[in-house]
């Protein structure tokens, strides 16, 4: 299914964005709902989760805040309880939330503590949340994953054009989006028998807070590529890496 293609989702699709509450999660949740999804805003903030669900029910989309801190497990578990009691079922899951530690750092100070703190988001987060809301993606019968990746992780293009990397030294980043796609293909291999799709997205070097809204795309243009691997048609494709543009080399 292109972007162009969507219109509706099949009643009663829920989905839930992590990290949902600005950015690109947020432009994920709006397109999401727009196309008529239930959609569940992930945030470690209830304040700010509500802030930004209250901007979506104004615009007619059915949201509804989820209070979760992917490197709690117990904020996690409880989110997955939750979901379960009052939804039964999981049809996407956008594993959008992500820290960037160590921008300017070089790449020889970068220390063991700043690289596991941004893997505990990054990688432990996004397994954490996976493992526990794949019972529901199953009851689903087409379960959506989408990981929220990086070009700056991807192994083939970064070896076969190094210079690309000279302003985006960052060990911890880049390497824990390259875990992020490891993971990605090993979920996407062992979910296919149920008919559960899992893809990584790159969203392209987009204005957020996590890079000081440096970048010179939008966080709207990047929830489109988002929202195409996220409503999938049973033959779209499976263990991908894509841009706006079409495939990324692991």
């Amino acid at each position: 299914m292109s972007k162009d293609d969507i219109s509706t989702l099949p009643p009663g699709t829920v989905a839930l964005i992590t990290g949902a509450n600005k950015g690109i999660g947020f432009q994920t949740a709006r397109k999401l709902g727009t196309l008529g999804a239930t959609v569940l805003v992930g945030a470690r903030d209830e304040g700010r989760g509500a802030t930004a669900v209250a901007v979506l029910a104004a615009e007619g989309i059915d949201a509804h805040a989820v209070l979760l801190d992917v490197t709690d497990q117990d904020s996690v578990k409880a989110a997955a309880d939750r979901i379960g009691r009052t939804f039964g079922k999981l049809d996407i899951l956008v594993n959008n939330a992500g820290v960037l530690l160590d921008h300017g750092i070089p790449v020889a100070e970068v220390t063991a503590d700043r690289l596991r703190e941004t893997y505990e988001t990054n990688v432990f987060g996004t397994a954490a949340v996976t493992s526990a809301l794949i019972p529901l993606l199953r009851r689903s019968g087409r379960g959506r994953i989408v990981n929220l990746s990086s070009s700056l992780g991807s192994l083939g293009v970064n070896s076969a054009e190094p210079e690309r990397l000279a302003p985006f030294q960052m060990l911890a980043y880049n390497s824990s989006k390259a875990a992020l796609n490891a993971l990605t293909l090993m979920y996407a291999h062992a979910l296919k028998a149920d008919n559960i799709k899992v893809n990584a997205a790159e969203p392209g070097y987009v204005a957020t807070d996590l890079n000081g809204h440096q970048g010179i795309g939008t966080a709207e243009d990047a929830a489109a590529t988002v929202t195409r691997l996220a409503v999938l048609d049973d033959d779209g494709p499976t263990a991908t890496f894509q841009s706006e543009t079409g495939h990324i080399p692991w």
